[in-house]
Order: structure tokens, then C-alpha cells, then sequence
């Protein structure tokens, strides 16, 4: 129900209003009425710098200043449009090639129509969001044009049209006045040059419409060909069904169809089905596993079928089977790279494509008669099948092309063909990929996406988006770790930059006890304070220092770079920050979370220079029980950054009698008693060898792996973070008891350890304790083999 007031003000209007009535049900199955309003305006601007009469209708910032228009006068031209060209794509454009309008060099001077990125939104929130980013990047100028704001564009949902039909004409009528307009702007500059409005869309009907109306339209994969180096970007394009070989005639349906979304839910609320998150075992990609709550063990998924096109890590719904069809978990290690060899990736709708091949089943079968001949009493678990996908969890995949799925007599062809490629991580199926670059992409770390996965197709359907590199080199090997492990690389944008100190490096902290800086904060410039490191730490977020006082107690204070003085809530740095989550170190390299202006100098407590800090000072006796502590704001100054080495070989020294050396000797007597107490408190230890990586000081390359040796030293520090982290803790529960959050660690089911307790009691005669955290930590020490050190580890 739409209604429009024009307004009185002028016989022609600059604003409308448009009230809009929509009927929702309710969970409680009432029926809501909504009321929405529209103000339709005439004074949005079109941000093209061909355009002078919209120059003054440019936003304008905090100090009145306009911004920039944001399309180019010059837009670039190609092959079908020489002038120059906007583009304009549709919803479906964006959700199947989103990567292809991500690309460096290419599709610039986008409009990005309200009504697609509110669709876009709608379908799918990560891609809304990458096309969000690329809204804000200054390089590639997409503008957000808001056509349902906009009076001329403004288009109303016909009687019996459904709301994607609406979409589509309200996206050629933007596209008709974009074209209209520009033809009037570049008139009054008495211009020859007017840029083509091309819109982009892989919908015929739509396409077909827009030619009808005189509007300069494209698909996809025609626009991208007359591109420079369009067969790279070809095969970025998602192959849409419609586009896909037509064999539904003749193609046999390998999985099952998924539930409706109302019968799944319903089938979870009332207990017939379950929801949980699939995860396939990294030994056996026949075979995943999902918890649920109604069961006190994993329930398996084991087989294709049963999986019924699940990726690991979709949020399914599954259906538990009849109990004689409950399987035992496999222990044998089966990989799809050996088991699928051969397969011919052309096979994507052929009827004599089975959904399980026969190595695989030869290879279940072998695994079904070895679980049975060593006695599968009491061990089958109970086991489901995927009836429905809640939530996918596809993302970008790294891996290689399968060098047998490319034609011989094609591998330096460019015509298009299907290839299979093997993804890194083994817990996901191989993917069918369509490129014409299969010959040049042999040998490459590939990235790929998938885009579907239909029932007539034992794999799942992906497209190329790039190449990281050759096989087994550093620089491609070590993306293709940070891709596949969603570790953020990129450069700090521009907006996070601006959030740094203007002094930058030659920042220091105010002279003046008077200046905003110091208000709260506690001078402790005068304490005799050091910090303990790895060898070569220059982001040195911790120090301690430790005296004795004259009651014979001992005052202790840790001190934590106050990061939180640079970093404001909620702005470009904090959010950047929260998306990389720590700082990520390589063998040669480390990915910093902050920019390095901070983590490594203004942040960094390092010897010799003043810093802001957090502080928690302690007093303790001779037990280091905690007589008092308190909590403060404050500015030290180390004295020294050691290595562990270092430090334990300076506490060692007899020769060093210096009140640093006194103090660190505190510490030290102080952290083993800490943590023998908690030792004896039942802590548990779970902590394995660390190696260190050795490089050729010029090339970076790695030259040799070593063991870290483990020092006092190390343990000091450790015990003296955790005494903070437990004050601080109790701290904030004594002074919020009603928001303070508990990091809780909860005993683990003890079903988690059956395996391992059985593997130990039938190879090694050992028995595993899981009472409690002292009685596992005790058995864990006295299950020791002294003939294999390793095993002790």
C-alpha cells in the first residue's frame, strides 16, 4: 500500500512523501503493521565530475566543506564503449562475481544503486559487507546512489509484481535516468565526451526489458571479455545454472533434497531432528561428526550420502538413524587426493557419475571389515545423516589443480575447461572449477571459491580468483597459511593510520605533572623496573620489578603498556584491531595487530624511554601469599629488556649484587613459590616443547630447527602475568559483581578421553585419571616411557 503527497511549497517539487504498509507475523503469530515513510528528494546528487549542477548538492562534512564528486570525468573506456562508461550492476551481478569487482585495475566507477545494496544485504551479509569496503576505498570509486530516495528513480511495487521484479525495473529506471542526466550535464559543458551507463546483469528477462527501453546493457561474461587480460577474469565469474550445461533430462540425483525451513525447524523444536555444526575428521574425509545437546557424544556422519553435500563447518540439521545402521568411528587415515584419482571433472551431470565411487567404497568396506574383526561390542555410536543446510560456512579455499583432471591435449590451450582442484585443508572435497588458464595453473597455489553445489553434482562448484604462486615457495606457501587460516595481512587502511599520534616516533610523554596526560596516573619512573623476553622482542608489552621492604615483605608490581590511551573505543583502529584478534609471528615475518608505530615503540615498555602503563603492585611475604595490592594508571621507565637467557644468566651471576639484579632474584624466589602452591592446587599443565626456527641472516631462509630450551626465567614471567590476571579478575568481580564476565574453563566430558585412556591401557599399561585437574595432571606425569623421550612430550 503506497500513498504520495507532493508538496505545496512550488509547482515543482523537491520533495515527496511516500508512506509504505507492510504486514508481518509475529513469532506469537499476531500480525504486526508497519508504517514506513519515504521522503523522495530531487537534490541526491549523481557525484559524476562531468556534472556541475549537482556539485552543490555534495554532501557536506563536519566544517561545511563538500566532498569530492565521486565518479570520474574520465571514466575508463574499453573495446564496446571507447568514450568511456558508468557501470551499473544488478543484485545478481555482485553475488556472483564479487571477487571480480574486488580485482586491482579493473571495474572502477561503479554506482552501487540503494536497492541493490539493501538486496545484497538481504541475501547475503559477508558480501554485503565486502561491498560496503569497496564503497569506502577511494580507489576504485564505487558511489552508493540512493534511487529509492531519489524522486525521479523512486519506483512503486505494481498490483500482483513480485518484489524482485520491483528490484529490476527500479534498477533500469536508474540506469535511464543516470543516462538521461549525464546527457544534459555534458550538454551544458558543451561536451562532446558522454560517458556510456552500462548496466550489468546475467538476467535474460531483465536484460531484455532494458534493451526494450533503449538502455545499454551487458551480461557478464560479454563485458568482462573485452577487458585486458579477460581470460583471467573470465574465470572469476560464478557459472550461474542457467549458464551450465542443461542435462536435468538426463541427470540422475546423487543426494537427497534438504528439508523446507519450516520442517526443519519444526523437527528441531519438537526433538525429531538436531541442529549442530558438521565437522569432518582431518584422518578421513568420508566421515564427519556433529554435537548436539540430546547426546552425550558426537553423533557420525559417515559417507557421502549422509553428509548430502555438507561442507565442514555448516551449521546443519541432521536426523539421527535406525540403531542397527549406528557405525563405530574409523581410525583409518583416507584422503581423497588418493582415493579419487582419475575421476574426470567433466562428469558434472553425467548420469554414470556415482555419488560414491568404487575406491571409496572399496575403502569403507576394508574399514567396516577391520572394525568388525577386532570386535565392535559395545562400539557403534550413534550415527546421522544431514537432512538440511542452516547456515553455509564456504569461504575461499587455497589449494592446486589436480594434474590429472586437465585434458593433455588443452594444457596450453585457452579454451575453458573443467579442472578439479585439492584444496589444502583435507576436510573439504575437491572442487570443480572452470577456467581457460589450466595449463599456465599447473604447479600454482590456487585460490578459489565455491558457488554452489546441486544435487546432480558430486562436487561442489567453485570459480578462480587467483593465483598465490608456484608450489613449495616461500612467498606463495606462507599466504597461502594466512588465507587459509583467515589471518588479516593487508596494509593498515589510510583511516587507521590517521588514528596515530601526529609526533609519531618523536611522541613522548608530557614533562608537565599538570597535563591531561598524567591525570590519574601514578609516577613510577623511580622503581627499578626490566622486562623479560624472547631473544630479538620488540613489542615488549609487560615489565615487573620487585624490593624488599623494610617489614621483611616484598613489594611486586607487573606493568602492562596502557595501549588504551591511543586506542578509542569504536574507532578505525579499535576495529581493525578487533578483526586481526593478536599479532600473528612467521619464521621470517610477523602481521602486526596494531600499527608498528605503536606495538613496537609508543606501546612498547622499552629500556631507557618513559611509557604510559597499567600497573598492579602487590605486597607479598615470604610464602607469596598477597598481603595488599593495588590497581593504577601510571608512567615507568624500564631500566633493561633482557632475554631469558640473559636474565637467568645475570640472576646466576653471584658477581651482580646491583638493586635490579636483587630485585629480579626476588622474583624469582617469589615465582617458584607461586607456583608450586599451584601445583598443588591441582593446576594442569598442558604445555608441549616450542622449536625455534633458525634463518640465514641475508635470505631468511630457515637453516635449521631447534628445541627452545626452557628457563626459570620463563616460568617467572609466566607465574607473575597469572597472579595479575587472578588480582585483576577479583578486582573487577568485587567492584562489578553483576557485569564482570568469568573466563570459565569447564571440565571436558569425559567421554573426550576414552580413546586416549584406551589406547594407553592396551599399548602401554597405563591408566589415565580424569577425576580432576590434579588427577589428570598427576597421571599425565607417571605415564612416562623412558625409552621414547618423544612419547613423554
Amino acid at each position: 500500500m503506497t500513498s504520495l503527497k507532493r508538496s505545496h511549497a512550488s509547482t515543482t517539487p523537491t520533495t515527496t512523501l511516500s508512506s509504505k504498509t507492510y504486514l508481518r507475523t509475529l513469532k506469537s503469530g499476531k500480525v504486526q503493521k508497519i508504517v514506513r515513510e519515504l521522503y523522495l528528494r530531487q537534490d541526491i546528487p549523481c557525484s559524476s565530475q562531468l556534472c556541475t549542477a549537482c556539485l552543490d548538492l555534495q554532501p557536506a562534512g563536519f566544517h561545511q566543506k563538500r566532498s569530492s564528486p565521486r565518479l570520474s570525468a574520465t571514466p575508463a573506456g574499453t573495446k564496446s564503449y571507447p568514450e568511456g562508461h558508468y557501470l551499473i550492476p544488478d543484485t545478481n551481478a555482485f553475488l556472483s562475481a564479487m571477487d571480480l569487482f574486488e580485482s586491482e585495475g579493473v571495474f572502477q566507477d561503479v554506482v552501487v544503486l540503494q536497492t541493490v545494496l539493501e538486496e545484497v544485504k538481504n541475501r547475503s551479509l559477508p558480501l554485503y559487507n565486502r561491498l560496503v569496503a569497496l564503497t569506502k576505498n577511494d580507489d576504485k570509486r564505487f558511489y552508493v546512489f540512493f534511487n529509492d530516495f531519489r524522486l525521479e528513480t523512486h519506483v512503486n511495487r505494481e498490483s500482483g509484481e513480485t518484489i524482485n521484479d520491483r528490484n529490476d525495473r527500479a534498477v533500469r529506471m536508474a540506469c535511464q535516468w543516470y543516462a538521461e542526466h549525464l546527457q544534459q550535464a555534458v550538454k551544458a559543458r558543451k561536451s562532446t565526451r558522454c560517458p556510456a551507463v552500462v548496466m550489468l546483469s546475467d538476467d535474460r528477462d531483465c536484460l531484455k526489458k532494458a534493451k526494450a527501453n533503449g538502455i545499454t546493457c551487458s551480461n557478464l561474461e560479454d563485458y568482462v571479455s573485452g577487458l585486458p587480460d579477460a581470460d583471467r577474469l573470465l574465470d572469476m565469474v560464478a557459472s550461474s545454472k542457467e549458464n551450465r550445461v542443461s542435462k536435468e533430462g538426463k541427470a540422475e540425483l546423487l543426494y537427497s533434497e534438504y528439508l523446507s525451513t519450516s520442517a526443519m525447524l519444526t523437527g528441531v523444536k519438537n526433538g525429531t531432528l538436531h541442529q549442530g555444526v558438521f565437522n569432518v575428521s582431518q584422518y578421513n574425509y568420508l566421515e564427519g561428526s556433529v554435537h548436539v545437546p540430546a547426546f552425550d557424544r558426537s553423533l557420525i556422519i559417515q559417507g557421502r550420502e549422509n553428509s548430502n553435500r555438507a561442507v565442514s563447518g555448516d551449521v546443519v540439521v541432521i536426523e539421527v538413524l535406525p540403531k542397527d545402521q549406528w557405525k563405530a568411528p574409523s581410525s583409518k587415515v583416507i584422503e581423497e587426493e588418493d582415493v579419487g584419482k582419475n575421476e574426470n571433472p567433466e562428469n558434472e551431470d553425467d548420469a554414470a557419475e556415482a555419488i560414491v565411487t568404487q575406491q571409496e567404497r572399496k575403502a569403507l568396506q576394508e574399514e567396516v571389515k577391520r572394525v568388525h574383526g577386532r570386535s565392535t561390542e559395545g562400539q557403534a555410536q550413534p550415527t546421522a545423516k544431514v537432512v538440511g543446510i542452516i547456515k553455509r560456512n564456504w569461504r575461499q579455499y587455497v589449494g592446486h589443480i589436480d594434474r590429472e583432471s586437465v585434458r593433455s591435449r588443452a594444457k596450453e590451450s585457452r579454451a575453458q575447461q573443467t579442472v578439479f582442484l585439492v584444496p589444502m585443508d583435507k576436510r573439504v572435497p575437491k572442487i570443480r572449477v572452470r577456467t581457460r588458464q589450466a595449463g599456465s595453473l599447473l604447479g600454482q597455489r590456487v585460490l578459489v571459491t565455491i558457488d554452489s553445489w546441486d544435487r546432480e553434482s558430486r562436487y561442489p562448484v567453485g570459480h578462480f580468483i587467483r593465483s598465490l604462486g608456484e608450489l613449495e615457495t616461500k612467498g606463495a606457501e606462507t599466504e597461502a597459511l594466512l588465507l587459509e587460516w583467515d589471518v588479516q595481512y593487508r596494509p593498515f587502511p589510510k583511516t587507521v593510520l590517521d588514528c596515530l599520534p601526529m609526533e609519531g616516533h618523536d611522541w613522548k610523554v608530557p614533562a608537565s605533572l599538570d597535563h591531561p596526560g598524567w591525570q590519574g596516573r601514578k609516577d613510577l619512573r623511580d622503581l627499578l623496573i626490566c622486562s623479560i623476553d624472547p631473544p630479538g622482542c620488540v613489542d615488549i608489552d609487560d615489565a615487573l620489578h620487585a624490593k624488599k621492604l623494610p617489614n621483611g615483605n616484598f613489594e611486586v608490581g607487573v606493568h602492562i603498556a596502557d595501549v588504551s590511551h591511543f586506542v578509542k573505543p569504536g574507532n578505525a583502529m579499535d576495529k581493525e584491531a578487533s578483526l586481526r584478534g593478536t599479532t600473528v609471528y612467521l619464521v621470517d615475518k610477523r602481521i602486526d595487530m596494531l600499527p608498528s608505530l605503536l606495538g613496537t615503540d609508543l606501546c612498547s615498555l622499552k629500556p631507557y624511554v618513559e611509557r604510559y602503563a597499567f600497573s598492579v603492585i602487590w605486597e607479598l611475604n615470604e610464602n607469596a601469599d598477597i598481603v595488599n595490592s593495588s590497581f593504577t594508571k601510571s608512567v615507568i621507565r624500564s631500566r633493561e629488556a633482557f632475554a631469558y637467557e640473559a636474565a637467568q644468566l645475570r640472576i646466576d651471576d653471584a658477581s651482580q649484587q646491583d638493586e635490579l639484579t636483587q630485585g629480579m632474584r626476588h622474583l624469582m624466589m617469589l615465582s617458584k613459590r607461586l607456583r608450586a602452591k599451584r601445583m598443588e592446587a591441582g593446576a594442569l599443565n598442558l604445555a608441549s616443547p616450542e622449536v625455534r626456527v633458525e634463518t640465514e641472516s641475508e635470505t631468511s631462509d630457515p637453516v635449521d630447527v631447534k628445541t627452545k630450551k626452557l628457563l626459570d626465567t620463563n616460568q617467572l614471567v609466566e607465574e607473575f602475568m597469572l597472579l595479575a590476571n587472578i588480582s585483576v579478575a577479583a578486582k573487577n568481580y568485587s567492584a562489578f559483581p553483576q557485569t564482570a564476565l568469568l573466563r570459565r574453563h569447564a571440565a571436558p566430558p569425559k567421554t573426550n578421553f576414552e580413546d586416549l585412556s584406551n589406547q594407553l591401557k592396551v599399548k602401554k599399561n597405563m591408566e589415565l585419571k580424569t577425576d580432576s585437574s590434579k588427577h589428570l595432571a598427576d597421571s599425565l606425569d607417571t605415564c612416562a616411557d623412558p625409552a621414547n623421550p618423544f612419547f613423554n612430550t
